[in-house]
């Protein structure tokens, strides 16, 4: 398969537009339907919100920075809601203090739906009526891909909620994975790229957000890229080596990390008389030996990449031959049901494997805007521009990342800690 095709068009309003923003939000209540009041209203962590809260959040994004400007005789559903589910936009207000979410026992799911019906229903007169206000276009799409963006938080959120009950309770069934045979020959080579001067950042077409902005010119040295991920396999082989014991593969901020936490495996591990499991959204698996790694940190990541003899790609190595490399083949995305990276198939020609999909790539690329960037104005300008420090960025999307959301230029980003998103890596080497 060839890499994911141009975003969608920023929406106008209209009939389409209407059916557009129905499918979007009615993807996230699927999302949450197998879960109960209680899943929905606990919260595993800090840096994890509770599903009641993503699914009050992205109602409040269109009530506020949408309906609040355009919708005739416009009322709050609720005006307490305005602090409760702001997230970080300072420019709006208050917020409710994020490591309180999961006390947030009021207002009940049965409400929080209650809310989400009431603003689907005014957005849908609006998107409905007439000639659509000026610039209501693009904050609708901007809304929508921030509500896709919620749509995966809630599915990682949910799974490390779920990991921290021990009886390991599946979230969903899921398809099972396919045979070991059927996978097995997807073998780990190299694709060689000869750099120079090339272009990343969005190329115009379609919705981007403003960090994929502007589109600018990198120098780049010869170079290669694995054409497969990581598997559990090659990572069991770092482990076994005594890669979490050796701190000569990690960065001294990683080493104290991995030190003080006690981190001897990736998350969602564990090991019994009977070998290593993995829990998933299905519950606890045995581990597959051929699927990607995954839910590993920034450390963990270039510790095994400097144990390999080689390093983690830079983002824009890895825009540049996923934009451009023929017989780029796509992973597994939300859509196939799975919520769990597969394992790479057989390609031809040493075609990069799972560059979408899967899992996210950590790159070595600090989290910085490119040069000439300028967030929007106003509280939507703080999208993403105030996040620029302290962060690395990820490629590729994830199984958990909805269809047609990922794209080339997209920049994923986290602290070098984070690790219950679904995230991988990619081996690089200079050439």
């Amino acid at each position: 398969m060839n890499a994911p095709g141009p975003p969608p068009a920023p929406l106008v309003g209209g009939v389409d537009a209407a059916h557009r923003y129905a499918a979007v939000r009615a993807a996230t209540e699927a999302l949450a339907q197998p879960l109960s009041a209680e899943d929905c209203c606990v919260q595993s962590m800090p840096d994890a919100s509770p599903a009641k809260w993503h699914l009050a959040h992205t109602t409040w994004f269109f009530e506020t920075f949408i309906l609040e400007a355009h919708e005739q005789g416009f009322r709050p559903f609720d005006p307490a809601y305005r602090v409760l589910f702001n997230s970080y936009y300072q420019g709006v207000g208050r917020q409710h203090p994020r490591p309180q979410r999961g006390l947030l026992t009021r207002p009940p799911l049965a409400t929080v739906l209650a809310y989400r019906a009431d603003v689907d229903a005014r957005m849908r007169r609006l998107l409905e009526r007439g000639a659509p206000p000026a610039g209501l276009g693009a904050l609708l799409e901007l809304g929508l891909q921030h509500e896709q963006q919620h749509q995966e938080l809630l599915v990682t959120d949910i799974k490390h909620l779920l990991w921290c009950n021990p009886l390991w309770p599946a979230y969903r069934d899921a398809p099972a994975p396919p045979p070991p045979g059927r996978a097995g020959a997807a073998q780990a080579g190299w694709r060689r790229f000869d750099g120079g001067l090339v272009e990343i950042g969005h190329a115009g077409e379609g919705f981007a957000f403003d960090n994929e902005l502007p589109r600018h010119a990198v120098y780049l040295r010869p170079y290669e890229l694995a054409t497969r991920l990581v598997t559990n396999a090659d990572y069991l082989a770092f482990m076994a080596d005594g890669g979490y014991r050796d701190p000569a593969h990690w960065l001294a901020e990683g080493w104290d990390w991995c030190c003080a936490q006690q981190i001897a495996h990736p998350l969602y591990w564990r090991r019994d008389e009977s070998g290593w499991s993995e829990f998933t959204l299905a519950g606890g698996r045995p581990l597959a030996p051929l699927q990607p790694v995954a839910h590993l940190s920034y450390y963990e990541a270039d510790a095994y990449a400097r144990w390999a003899g080689a390093r983690l790609p830079t983002e824009a190595e890895w825009e540049a031959a996923a934009a451009r490399a023929a017989g780029v083949d796509q992973g597994h995305f939300a859509d196939s049901g799975a919520l769990h990276p597969r394992p790479a198939q057989p390609a031809q020609g040493g075609a990069l494997r799972q560059m979408f999909g899967d899992v996210w790539e950590w790159t070595r690329s600090s989290y910085a805007p490119y040069p000439g960037f300028s967030p929007a104005p106003g509280a939507v300008g703080e999208y993403n521009g105030k996040f620029m420090v302290n962060q690395y960025v990820l490629r590729g999307g994830s199984c958990a990342t909805p269809a047609g959301h990922a794209r080339a230029s997209y920049r994923n980003f986290f602290p070098t800690g984070a690790r219950w998103q679904f995230t991988g890596l990619r081996l690089a080497r200079d050439s």
